[in-house]
C-alpha cells in the first residue's frame, strides 16, 4: 500500500515565486528518487478558526498564505530514504539553498492510507 507525506507552511506572499522555484525543484528530487506525485497547492479558501485552523497551526500572519503539500509513495522505506538523502544532498543545503518560508512553523507526516476512491 502506498505511503503519504504531508505538509502545511505559512509562506510569505512576496516569496510565492520562490517556494514555486523551490518546490518545482524538490518535486524533481522526490519524482527522481521514487514518488508517485507531488502535490503544491497554495491557499486560497482557507479560514481563520476560532479553535482550531491551518492558519492557526502554522501561525499564519496577515502577509503570508497557508500552503498545503503531499507526496505520495509507494511505500514508507522509499519516503524515509528519499527524505534521508534530501538532508544530505547539497542542492538543498541551507546555506545555499534556504527555505523561501520560516521551516520552524513547517508541520509535516506521514500517513497510511485508509480510503482511496
Amino acid at each position: 500500500m502506498s505511503y503519504v507525506s504531508g505538509m502545511i507552511a505559512a509562506v510569505p506572499n512576496a516569496n510565492k515565486d520562490a517556494f514555486i522555484a523551490h518546490a518545482k525543484e524538490a518535486a524533481a528530487f522526490f519524482r527522481e528518487h521514487g514518488a508517485l506525485s507531488v502535490v503544491e497547492g497554495w491557499g486560497e479558501d482557507v479560514p481563520d478558526g476560532k479553535v482550531t485552523s491551518m492558519p492557526m497551526a502554522v501561525q499564519c500572519k496577515a502577509d503570508e498564505t497557508v500552503v498545503f503539500s503531499w507526496i505520495v509513495w509507494p511505500d514508507k522505506a522509499t519516503s524515509e530514504a528519499t527524505f534521508g538523502k534530501m538532508m544530505q544532498d547539497p542542492r538543498f543545503a541551507p546555506e545555499t539553498n534556504p527555505m523561501p518560508f520560516d521551516g520552524q512553523r513547517l508541520i509535516f507526516g506521514g500517513f497510511v492510507p485508509v480510503v482511496e476512491a
